[in-house]
C-alpha cells in the first residue's frame, strides 16, 4: 500500500527554483536512501515532507490524504523528521524522553523509556544524566528515541550520522532499521555516507532540484 505519494512537487523562492517536478510513491514499509550533491534540495524536500515548509506547486498525500486536510499536530505525529544537529531541551535525558509522553497527555512508563536506551547501549543511569555531559553520539541517540518511543508512520532522517564515529552510525542504524522491519515505520533517509548509499534498499538521487535517479 501506498503511504506517501509526491505529485510534481515545486519550490521557489523569489527567483529561485529550489525543487521542480519531484514525483515519489513510498510504500508502506518503505526504506529509501535520498543522496545528491549538497545544495541540491534534498534537506529542502524533507522539511516539505515534514510540513515545516510550504510547497510551491505540486501534491503531497499521506495515506492517500492531501497534507493540507490533515491537522498539524496529528500530522507531526505521524511524520517524525530527526536532524544532524540533535535538538535535546530541558535538563535531563528523562525530560527529553517524557516529551513524547507528555504531549500525548500520557503518564511517563519510565521501563519502556529504560528498554528504549538499552537498545541503544546506553545505561538506565543515563535518564538522570544531564544531557549538558553527553556526548555527540549519545545526544542524537537519545534525540532519535524521542522520536521513535511512539513509533510514527513515517520517519524522515536528515543525515544524522554525519559527524558521528562507527560505533555511533551502526548503533543508530541498527535500531533503526529495527524500528523498520518489525515496526512497519517507513523511512526516507539522506545522507552523504557511502557505506549507507551502498546498502541502501531502495536508492534516490536529486541532482540541482530533480529527481535524477531512482531505483
Amino acid at each position: 500500500m501506498t503511504l506517501l505519494e509526491l505529485k510534481d512537487i515545486g519550490y521557489q523562492v523569489a527567483d529561485v527554483t529550489v525543487l521542480q517536478q519531484i514525483n515519489l510513491q513510498v510504500a508502506e514499509q518503505d526504506y529509501i536512501t535520498i543522496t545528491g550533491p549538497s545544495g541540491s534540495g534534498k534537506s529542502t524536500l524533507l522539511r516539505i515532507i515534514a510540513g515545516l515548509l510550504t510547497r510551491t506547486s505540486g501534491q503531497l498525500l499521506l495515506a492517500g490524504k492531501e497534507w493540507a486536510d490533515y491537522d498539524p499536530i496529528l500530522y507531526r505525529r505521524q511524520v517524525s523528521y530527526a536532524v544532524q544537529q540533535p535538538q535535546l531541551f530541558g535538563q535531563t535525558v528523562a525530560d527529553n524522553l517524557r516529551f513524547p509522553f507528555q504531549i500525548r497527555q500520557q503518564n511517563f512508563d519510565s521501563k519502556q523509556a529504560t528498554a528504549a536506551l538499552a537498545r541503544v547501549n546506553l545505561p538506565v543511569a543515563y535518564l538522570d544524566k544531564p544531557i549538558n555531559d553527553l556526548s555527540g553520539g549519545e545526544r542524537q541517540r537519545v534525540a532519535i528515541l524521542r522520536h521513535l518511543l511512539f513509533p510514527p508512520q513515517l520517519l524522515l532522517l536528515d543525515e544524522i550520522s554525519t559527524g558521528l564515529d562507527n560505533e555511533n552510525k551502526q548503533i543508530l542504524h541498527q535500531e533503526i532499521m529495527r524500528m523498520n522491519r518489525e515496526k512497519g515505520v517507513t523511512i526516507l533517509a539522506v545522507t552523504h555516507d557511502n557505506e549507507e548509499i551502498n546498502g541502501a534498499n531502495r536508492l534516490v538521487k536529486i541532482v540541482a532540484g530533480r529527481m535524477e535517479v531512482g531505483q
